[in-house]
């Protein structure tokens, strides 16, 4: 009988005992059943077979048989209830494998498709041996079949959409716009393709992707089965832009459109978002949307879109992120004798910038052609020129924006001296008070500074006892001939108290503003050179040395600050071998700060520190860029971080860091030094100390970072402090001081406009300030502070912020590095 009898009988064996077991003969009961519900108008005994006539003169085609409805006695073709038992097993064009071809025809009625017997023995022997993977490699073999044009495709989409229409206007035998399951068959006998696909047939074509069942394959059906994905971007919607307010959610949706769209990619300054488990950004959608929720500042910004492997055809969002105003006045309350000058201040933030109007007891105050009253400053100082007894009353300062109204009273009371009224006695004590001064730390013991006038209002000697102790204020430290106070830094703690450092014997000192006393001694670890107060938590940060090689530094939290002695906490961090710490600072926005940064040495990496649990939540590695951090600054607006970075191989250097993702974006492109942010977040200046470079930097209300300009300052830089603008309202003034020569430098930062004042002497020599490189300070007063304080080695200045000039000299005053000021203004 030869090899191919014994290969029949072994199929038609095998085939026979498939039966027996139950397995079912090409059509399944499911179909079977809904094709006959389907044929039939009545229950089964409605439908009467009958052998008249009318029947008889009939031709339903095969699978099909003629009945007569008892009903309407009229003659109907319906699909074949059953089929003989005869096993002549067969193979059908769908691929499935059927007892005879009555079965294969019955089914074909039932289902509604054309069905063709095939003569091939892969029917018999594939079964379920089709899957997906063999699946894809039929398409791929069908696809390297395909003619390959000679030229250059637009890219390699349109190629594919090219070769997809040519196969199908081949499969299409008949141009009839749909490809059926006898063309699909008479291709493969064609083009010998079963001999080829081994594990799957062309039919599958029908079974796979034939998406709405009609037993044919449209272009469109073809275009899905080989993924030729038409992408569509309407050249009016490449570019959005959302508007919202800070609080609030925002859903941004991608219009990139078409059929098959994969997945939506969204990106934040080049960082995907879709993988990253964020808590503010934690909702892609079903359609691809980004959801925000409780945006903040942080998150303005581009934000871009497009289908995952389709980049080139992207989507911008430009998210601007509106925050309502919130204003300060000073004074709250003032009392003034006629014929003086008074000033009532307003300072507000917001974005965008609010524009300030100011009412005098509730109604409208017009100084315009007033010669007497005058608006600075956009509007941010009432100045009154010469008081009368009139101008007593309550003037409101009313800051506005697109999102939002705030405003705040200040209080005006014209009179006489000799009347003891309750305003004048508290205005007259206030002046007396020991706020709103500068407090300096030198060789010589503390000393208060009162600026508008030059005056010492106080000069606590080292030889002073430490309240409740007989402990001496600066005790003469072995070793050393004289007996001298050194101190390192100094913080004001929501001006109840002062804490400053004493790095040579290892504590703190905390001086109480009111008594103007010095109260406790903390005791830290050895050598504390760095403070920080975090107002969000009441923390006072310190950072201990340990020796100047500060190869085993260390972290302090004293919880608690501003509280009384035995309430406060000392709590050592588990960092060690710290080079440097950072917590941002609040204002009139950003009251609260979640997180700091702590950096150790020799190590390519910043912590992320949750200050609410002092715990690392996060550490991100700086080793691709070979970054060694020395300094970090941020700005709420867009939420970046600036890392400056010092390399083995290059000069110091700025990585940025995206607050939402905690990304690196990438360097701070062709920028260099210690980086500074404006109080209001818009400005960004970095400082090449020894070339005495600044670079200046514009966050826009969308959040973008731009070059602004680059200023000379000619002189090696010790600091950089901002001062509130007296001619601009939300705008400041950079000053900087000179770390060799005697010179100051002012910089607006809105017009680049430089001015710069000399004779301010020499400063503290480098070499004998060990405790970082600022050896002349600048110290500002405060948002509505109109004086500065720098530093010489022999002496004070004090600088006029309004005419950028020299005010006076305090003599006397030796290594005062270390200050600072105390007061709400």
């Amino acid at each position: 009988m030869g090899c191919l009898g014994l290969w029949v009988l072994s199929v038609l064996l095998g085939a026979s005992l498939w039966l027996v077991n139950g397995a079912a003969a090409g059509t399944t009961a499911k179909e079977l059943q809904e094709g006959l519900q389907d044929t039939k108008h009545g229950e089964p005994e409605n439908k009467v077979k009958q052998n008249a006539a009318v029947c008889q003169r009939s031709s339903c085609g095969r699978g099909r048989e003629c009945v007569v409805r008892a009903a309407t006695g009229r003659a109907e073709c319906v699909c074949q209830e059953r089929c003989h038992s005869t096993f002549v097993p067969v193979c059908g064009s769908d691929g499935r494998f059927y007892q005879n071809h009555c079965e294969l025809y019955r089914s074909a009625c039932v289902r509604r498709r054309t069905i063709s017997a095939l003569h091939s023995k892969h029917c018999f022997l594939r079964g379920d041996a089709c899957t997906m993977a063999e699946y894809n490699k039929l398409k791929s073999i069908l696809m390297d079949m395909q003619p390959q044009s000679s030229t250059n495709a637009e890219n390699s989409m349109a190629q594919r959409r090219t070769l997809v229409l040519n196969m199908f206007t081949y499969f299409d035998r008949n141009q009839d716009g749909r490809v059926s399951s006898e063309e699909l068959a008479e291709i493969s006998v064609k083009e010998h393709l079963e001999n080829v696909l081994l594990e799957c047939s062309m039919q599958d074509l029908l079974r796979y992707d034939d998406y709405n069942n009609d037993g044919h394959l449209t272009l469109q059906e073809l275009y899905t089965a080989f993924q030729v994905i038409e992408l569509s971007l309407a050249e009016d919607r490449r570019l959005s832009v959302s508007t919202v307010t800070v609080g609030l959610s925002v859903v941004l949706s991608c219009a990139v459109q078409g059929s098959l769209r994969p997945p939506i990619i969204w990106k934040r300054n080049g960082i995907i978002l879709n993988f990253l488990d964020l808590e503010d950004i934690n909702d892609f959608g079903d359609d691809g949307s980004l959801y925000i929720t409780k945006v903040t500042t942080i998150h303005m910004g581009n934000y871009s879109c497009h289908a995952h492997g389709y980049e080139e055809l992207s989507q911008t969002h430009l998210l601007q992120v509106n925050v309502p105003p919130v204003i300060l006045v000073y004074p709250e309350t003032q009392a003034q004798e006629p014929g003086v000058a008074a000033s009532l201040r307003c300072h507000a933030d917001g974005v965008p910038n609010p524009k300030l109007t100011w009412l005098k007891n509730g109604m409208d105050l017009q100084p315009h052609g007033s010669k007497q009253i005058s608006l600075l400053a956009n509007g941010s100082e009432l100045h009154i020129s010469s008081v009368r007894y009139e101008d007593t009353g309550a003037y409101t300062c009313i800051a506005r924006n697109e999102v939002g109204v705030d405003e705040d009273i200040s209080s005006l009371f014209v009179e006489d001296s000799a009347r003891k009224t309750l305003a004048n006695i508290l205005w007259r004590e206030e002046g007396l008070s020991v706020g709103n001064m500068f407090y300096v730390f030198s060789n010589e013991g503390i000393t208060v500074l009162q600026p508008g006038n030059c005056e010492i209002r106080r000069h606590i000697t080292h030889t002073e006892r430490i309240l409740g102790t007989h402990e001496e204020l600066c005790p003469r430290i072995s070793g050393v001939s004289s007996q001298e106070c050194v101190w390192s830094s100094a913080v004001s703690v929501r001006e109840k108290y002062v804490f400053v450092s004493q790095p040579l014997l290892n504590r703190l000192l905390v001086m109480d503003t009111q008594a103007q006393r010095v109260v406790q001694a903390v005791e830290t670890d050895a050598m504390p050179v760095k403070l920080f107060y975090d107002k969000s938590h009441d923390q006072l940060w310190v950072l201990s040395w340990r020796d100047l090689l500060k190869s085993r530094s260390t972290l302090q939290v004293i919880t608690s600050a501003s509280t009384a002695a035995e309430q406060r906490q000392i709590i050592r961090t588990q960092f060690e071998r710290v080079q440097d710490f950072y917590i941002p600072p609040t204002n009139l926005i950003i009251t609260h700060v979640r997180f700091g940064f702590v950096y150790l040495k020799s190590e390519p990496a910043v912590h992320k520190v949750d200050l609410e649990t002092l715990r690392v939540v996060k550490s991100i590695s700086l080793q691709n860029f070979s970054c060694f951090p020395l300094s970090m600054a941020y700005t709420h607006l867009s939420g970046y971080y600036f890392i400056e970075c010092q390399s083995e191989k290059r000069p110091t250097f700025q990585l940025l860091i995206d607050a939402v993702s905690d990304a690196i974006i990438g360097r701070n492109p062709n920028i260099h030094g210690q980086p500074f942010i404006s109080p209001n977040g818009r400005f960004v200046v970095s400082v090449d100390k020894q070339r005495g470079k600044l670079q200046v930097q514009s966050v826009s209300i969308s959040g973008e970072l731009q070059i602004h300009y680059e200023a000379d300052a000619k002189m090696s830089i010790a600091d950089l402090e901002f001062q509130p603008s007296f001619t601009d309202a939300n705008e400041f003034t950079a000053v900087v001081s000179s770390a060799r020569g005697s010179k100051v430098l002012f910089l607006d930062l809105a017009t680049g406009r430089i001015k710069t004042i000399g004779n301010v002497k020499n400063p503290v020599p480098a070499s004998s300030w060990p405790w970082g490189d600022a050896n002349r300070m600048v110290i500002s007063s405060g948002v509505f502070g109109r004086y500065l304080l720098t530093s010489s080695a022999d002496s004070m200045f004090i600088l006029d912020g309004k005419q950028s000039a020299f005010h006076c000299e305090v003599s006397d005053v030796k290594f005062g590095n270390t200050a600072v000021w105390v007061g709400e203004v």
